[in-house]
């Protein structure tokens, strides 16, 4: 792979800060390892919105939701998008499409359809976690 950067989707990052121990969470982790995570505002917010959601406390303390975002913060490279991509079939998940380019990404890990049906998007990778982990 051309770098060390990755775009990793929302319900990935969900899954590895409720899951302590899940594939999504191994992934984040051999991403945090190998290279860098990359954010845009944009993402960040939305992941922090999501996660932030009632649903997900009998999975997870307030109090460990708050630490969750404050360590993805500061664990993530922020960037901000170069160009404005309307290439998925879900607009919402442009946003990421939009941020691999704009930070070079080796690839994107996620597990939505919406985005795998692209991979790959100009020459980055989209990949499921578990896919991640067996490349990288």
């Amino acid at each position: 792979m051309r770098n060390n950067f990755f775009v990793i989707d929302t319900n990935t990052l969900v899954s590895a800060f409720i899951f302590r121990y899940s594939i999504p969470r191994k992934a984040f982790e051999r991403a945090v390892r190998k290279g860098s995570v990359f954010a845009s505002l944009e993402t960040y917010n939305e992941f922090t919105e999501v996660l932030l959601r009632p649903k997900f406390d009998k999975y997870i303390s307030s109090e460990e939701k708050l630490l969750a975002l404050k360590e993805f913060k500061e664990l993530a490279i922020f960037s901000e998008r170069s160009d404005t991509i309307t290439e998925c079939r879900d607009p919402k998940d442009n946003k990421f499409l939009e941020l691999a380019v704009a930070s070079n990404a080796s690839c994107i890990v996620t597990g939505d359809k919406d985005l795998l049906v692209m991979h790959p998007f100009r020459e980055n990778p989209i990949l499921t976690p578990v896919d991640f982990l067996n490349i990288f």
